[in-house]
């Protein structure tokens, strides 16, 4: 008679993400699927990176970059009267404030989103036995790496960026888009420059083994459906930034 599985707390689950991923992902498997940890830890970094940005950058200067870096629509806003900007503006801003507030909410309806696709992949067309709880929680803590650019870019805005040149879209120095001027860049190169991102990879990585493991099937079934979403997303964004830029 086999012993049954050592459960591993929370602070252990998070620990192993990045130093031994597949225990984490075993002990998932084993029906641990609880996932409230990962999600203090992604809500407390976003305010501490809405806190920076707040008083070290500026919401409109957040939201000035933005129509800046888009010659699309600066030109739609130039062509606008004073009252149809402003009150653009004052939803534009609404909108980054809400965003950054509501981030626990939209954390969770995101990897649910996201559970729900790659749930639905690796059981059907790779015949997985996956429970989408399971993938669930793998997602949650499989995605821990991504806080890395959050913190990288309170390090870089406390460094003294300025706030003219800040990108919230992206902001830490983790991928070849970063290293690239987002206005003179063809917006469909700058779009796939910015996915080929050192901290989404190994987060893919991560979520391609958790996948295999709560399924049941070969690390490789893992690594396509994953990557398989990835690149269909990644395509759907550069041409949208094609059409759209």
């Amino acid at each position: 008679m086999t012993e049954p599985a050592l459960k591993l707390s929370q602070w252990q689950r998070v620990a192993n993400t990045f130093t031994a991923p597949s225990k984490t992902f075993e002990d998932i498997k084993n029906g641990h699927h609880s996932w409230w940890l990962p999600l203090i830890i992604y809500t407390v970094t976003a305010y501490m990176l809405f806190a920076v940005v707040y008083t070290r950058i500026g919401i409109q200067q957040v939201v000035d970059n933005q129509i800046h870096l888009s010659p699309s629509n600066e030109a739609r806003l130039a062509q606008a009267s004073p009252e149809q900007r402003e009150t653009s503006n004052k939803i534009s801003v609404g909108i980054t404030e809400a965003a950054f507030i509501a981030n626990p909410v939209f954390v969770i309806a995101g990897v649910a989103l996201m559970s729900l696709g790659i749930w639905g992949t690796i059981n059907f067309a790779f015949g997985g036995r996956a429970t989408f709880g399971g993938i669930f929680a793998m997602w949650m803590f499989a995605t821990l790496p991504s806080i890395i650019k959050s913190l990288l870019g309170i390090i870089t805005i406390m460094a003294g960026m300025a706030p003219e040149s800040f990108n919230i879209k992206n902001m830490a120095p983790t991928n070849l888009g970063a290293f690239l001027d987002p206005i003179e860049t063809n917006k469909a190169l700058y779009s796939l420059a910015s996915s080929l991102d050192i901290v989404t990879i190994w987060t893919l990585i991560l979520l391609g083994m958790g996948t295999s493991i709560i399924a049941g099937t070969k690390r490789s079934s893992g690594y396509i459906a994953v990557f398989g979403w990835w690149t269909v997303i990644v395509l759907i964004s550069a041409g949208i930034a094609a059409v759209t830029g």
